[in-house]
C-alpha cells in the first residue's frame, strides 16, 4: 500500500492517494484533479475510485469531474443525499483496491454523513478520518445547521462527536496511522496541531477528545471558542452534494480585459502597497500575493456566494492562477470579470501619520479587525472598537465617523481589507490601515 499525501496549505487540506497493484483511490480531493492524474500516471496506475468522507464546507471537491474523465467510480455515506452518480459506502462496506481492502465506518460529529476510511493490508492500517479525527483535535460540530442534506443541530453533532470518538474506534489498533482532512490553520476544528499525521496511540494519549469525562463535559469543551463560520461554507457544501463543473471549462468562461474600469462589487487582489498608491473607488483589497496566504478564506468570508463581483489583477500572466484559487471555492460562477484598472481612474490610500497616532491615539477611532478569541487572549489597544472582519461589511455603519478611523489586526493582511472595506462604506471620514506597524504596539 502506497499513501501519498496532497497538501493545499491557504486551506490547510490534505487530501490522498492510495496505491496498490495498479490501482488507485483518490481521498478528498481539491479542485484541480491534475495532480492525481500525475501521480498515478508516474506510478503505472488508474484511477477507480474517488472517495469523498462527508460534503466539504471549506473547498470545492472534483470528485465528479475524476469520475467523468477517468470512469472512477465515486463512492460517500448514503446519508450525503448527493446529486451525482455514486455508490455507497457505509458502515460494513467494503472496496477491494489492489491488494488493500478499504472499509467504511459512519463516524458523525463534524456532519451527519462523515465516515472514516479503514485502509488495511497484511498488518498495515490507515485511517483517513475526514473531519472527524484530528491531530489533536475533532472536527467542529456547528456546520450543518443550515446547509446540506441531512441538517443537524450543533449540540446534536456535538453528542454525535462523543458516541463516535468513544466507540467507533475502539477496536482499531494504536499502531494505525491517522490521516485527517484538515491541519492547523483551517476552520473546521480549532486546536489541531502542525503535525500532518499521527497514530491512533498517540491521539489516544494526547488528543483532548479522548480523555476520560463525561459526556456534557465533552460537548460544553467542543462547543466552546469555535471560530467564526465564513459566508461561503454552506454554499460549498451544496456544490459538492450536486458535484461541481469542470474546473478547466469554469475558468475559462470568465472574461478578462486590461486597462478598464469596473463598477459594483470590486476585489482587488494586488499587494496593499500597489492597492494604497492607486486602485478604482470602492474596491476592497483582499491579497492574493502570497501562495500560502488565506485568500480563499477571506474572499469566501467577506464575499458572500449570491454576489457578483470584478477582480483586479496585476497582469495577464497571473489570471489563470488567481482563477484557479478563486474556483477553489466555487466562485468563479459569480465572478463578472478579471480585469487590470485603468490608472485614469485610481484612487489613493492616505498613509497613517504613526508618530501622531502614537502620540495621540484618543485622536483616532481604533477598529480592530481579528477574531473575537483574539481580542480576548489580548488586547492591543484598549480603546479599539471590536469588529471582526468577517462582519465588517454588515456592521460598517456602526463605526463612529466623528474621527479618523485607524483599522488593526494581528499582522497586517486582514486590516488592509478591513480598512478598504470601511473605506468603501463610510464617507467623509479619513480611513487608515495600520498594518505591518500594528507589530510596534504587540
Amino acid at each position: 500500500m502506497k499513501i501519498k499525501q496532497f497538501e493545499y496549505k491557504p486551506l490547510a487540506h490534505y487530501s490522498y492517494a492510495v496505491v496498490s497493484n495498479g490501482e488507485m483511490a483518490v481521498i478528498d480531493p481539491e479542485r484541480n484533479p491534475n495532480q492525481y492524474y500525475d501521480f498515478a500516471e508516474a506510478n503505472n496506475a488508474k484511477i477507480t475510485c474517488v472517495i469523498e468522507t462527508h460534503p466539504h464546507a471549506d473547498f470545492v471537491s472534483s470528485h465528479l469531474q475524476i469520475h467523468k474523465e477517468t470512469g472512477a467510480t465515486i463512492y460517500n455515506s448514503e446519508k450525503l443525499g448527493a446529486d451525482y452518480p455514486y455508490k455507497a459506502f457505509d458502515e460494513g462496506d467494503h472496496i477491494s483496491l489492489g491488494s488493500v481492502s478499504l472499509t467504511a465506518i459512519n463516524t458523525p460529529g463534524h456532519s451527519p454523513d462523515s465516515i472514516t476510511i479503514v485502509a488495511n493490508e497484511g498488518d498495515e492500517t490507515a485511517l483517513f478520518t475526514g473531519d472527524t479525527l484530528f491531530i489533536g483535535d475533532v472536527g467542529r460540530p456547528d456546520l450543518r445547521e443550515e446547509a446540506g442534506n441531512l441538517q443537524a443541530k450543533r449540540e446534536e453533532l456535538a453528542e454525535m462527536m462523543y458516541d463516535t470518538i468513544h466507540t467507533k474506534f475502539r477496536d482499531l489498533p494504536d499502531e494505525a496511522l491517522v490521516y485527517p482532512t484538515h491541519g492547523a490553520g483551517s476552520l473546521c476544528g480549532k486546536s489541531m496541531s502542525d503535525a500532518n499525521s499521527s497514530t491512533l496511540g498517540n491521539e489516544r494519549l494526547s488528543n483532548w477528545a479522548f480523555k476520560n469525562r463525561s459526556k456534557q463535559e465533552f460537548i460544553d469543551t467542543l462547543l466552546e471558542g469555535q471560530p467564526f463560520i465564513p459566508s461561503y461554507f454552506g454554499y460549498n457544501v451544496d456544490v459538492n452534494k450536486a458535484g461541481a463543473d469542470n474546473l478547466n471549462t469554469a475558468i475559462e468562461s470568465v472574461p478578462f480585459a486590461e486597462n478598464v474600469n469596473a463598477t459594483g462589487l470590486i476585489v482587488d487582489v494586488r499587494d496593499e502597497e500597489a492597492f494604497k498608491k492607486g486602485h478604482l473607488e470602492g474596491s476592497i483589497n483582499i491579497q492574493a500575493v502570497s501562495e500560502n496566504a488565506k485568500f480563499e478564506t477571506w474572499l469566501g468570508a467577506i464575499i458572500k456566494p449570491e454576489e457578483e463581483f470584478t477582480m483586479v489583477v496585476d497582469s495577464k500572466e497571473v489570471v489563470e492562477k488567481l482563477l484557479q484559487r478563486v474556483a477553489k471555492i466555487g466562485y468563479e460562477k459569480q465572478l463578472k470579470q478579471v480585469i487590470t484598472p485603468s490608472k485614469e481612474h485610481f484612487v489613493e490610500t492616505g498613509y497613517l501619520d504613526l508618530v501622531d497616532f502614537k502620540a495621540n491615539p484618543h485622536k483616532y477611532t481604533i477598529v480592530d479587525v481579528r477574531n473575537k478569541s483574539e481580542v480576548e487572549e489580548k488586547t492591543i489597544f484598549d480603546s479599539a472598537i471590536s469588529c471582526p472582519l468577517n462582519d465588517l461589511r454588515d456592521n460598517a455603519n456602526s463605526i463612529p465617523t466623528n474621527k479618523p478611523i485607524v483599522v488593526h489586526c494581528a499582522g497586517g493582511y486582514r486590516s488592509a481589507a478591513g480598512s478598504s472595506i470601511l473605506a468603501k462604506s463610510l464617507n467623509d471620514v479619513k480611513v487608515f490601515d495600520l498594518s505591518e506597524e500594528v507589530k510596534q504596539f504587540n
